[in-house]
């Protein structure tokens, strides 16, 4: 998109005005909401509403019709829906229509696909690994020990982990407290092989401290906060089959209700604003116990 479309965008349908009043949204959201919305104002464009006034419940249906000939997953067009409805609720907010068209806007609910949960060698792998790569210091062994133990041992998105400080650990009372979307914090136990090895982290990191180290409690080779790509690689270069970091998140929040714990406070430790999100995980530990009943039982 040139710079005069996104000029017009901006002055015709706000497009930009509507992404600065979320407030609370992360800066993904954000960049995607906006995506969504140049994308459905350029076809809208040619020729069917030049103005969001101008737009009806039918042009949107129309567009959504359209993503699904254009071989769209459900969970995109579910999406894009959604950003649709927030969109135009702000826009008769603001003035910019009289009529709200998204209003009950109805899209495909997605696949609803479960998250991976690590089996027990590959969780064995990940935290305690039998090969050992001499070549590798002492300090980034340390490193990663702490980090993965943290991810799986107290469910942290790796954004979390990687935006805390040495103040954000209380070793001594075994919490670590969490900054989380929207700026809420949130105070979540860690396990104890996860104190054990940020103190021995703790004791290399000097190693590697430098003028842009200050109070990061994780650091990359070059003494800057650690960043989300490298706990990617730390996981690429120790996992047996390809993980993503949030697949720690999906195993710690399956391990805790499949051990009892209640909804309620796996959502308090998950962070999660809406107990539908933490929902999710009793589909998963459902999954398994009918996966151990199937290859388990005699008469199954």
């Amino acid at each position: 998109m040139n710079q005069s479309a996104g000029e017009t965008f901006s002055a015709t349908w706000g497009v930009d005005d509507f992404i600065g009043s979320l407030t609370s949204v992360s800066e993904n959201t954000l960049a995607a909401y906006r995506s969504d919305l140049v994308d459905f104002v350029e076809w809208a464009e040619r020729g069917l509403a030049d103005t969001p006034a101008r737009v009806d419940r039918l042009i949107l249906r129309r567009y959504l019709a359209y993503l699904g000939s254009r071989s769209f997953a459900k969970r995109s067009i579910a999406r894009k829906a959604s950003a649709l409805r927030r969109y135009f609720s702000w826009a008769r907010r603001t003035g910019l229509v009289e009529v709200d068209p998204a209003v009950a806007l109805r899209a495909p609910t997605g696949e609803g696909r479960l998250p991976r949960v690590l089996d027990g060698p590959e969780l064995q792998t990940l935290l305690e690994p039998i090969e050992i790569d001499e070549a590798e210091p002492l300090w980034r062994r340390r490193r990663n020990d702490a980090l993965l133990e943290v991810l799986y041992g107290s469910g942290l998105r790796v954004s979390e982990l990687c935006n805390l400080d040495i103040d954000s650990v209380d070793l001594k009372r075994s919490v670590v407290t969490v900054w989380g979307k929207g700026g809420k914090e949130r105070r979540v136990p860690m396990s104890l092989a996860a104190v054990e090895t940020i103190q021995d982290w703790l004791t290399s990191r000097p190693e590697v401290t430098g003028e842009l180290s200050g109070v990061a409690l994780f650091l990359n080779s070059k003494g800057g906060r650690l960043g989300t790509r490298d706990v990617r690689r730390v996981l690429d270069e120790r996992s047996v089959n390809p993980t993503h970091p949030h697949a720690l998140r999906h195993t710690y929040a399956t391990h805790l209700l499949d051990g009892g714990a209640d909804l309620r406070s796996v959502q308090e430790l998950l962070g999660h604003s809406d107990v539908a999100t933490t929902q999710r995980y009793t589909h998963v530990s459902k999954e398994r116990l009918r996966s151990v009943y199937t290859s388990t039982h005699p008469r199954a």
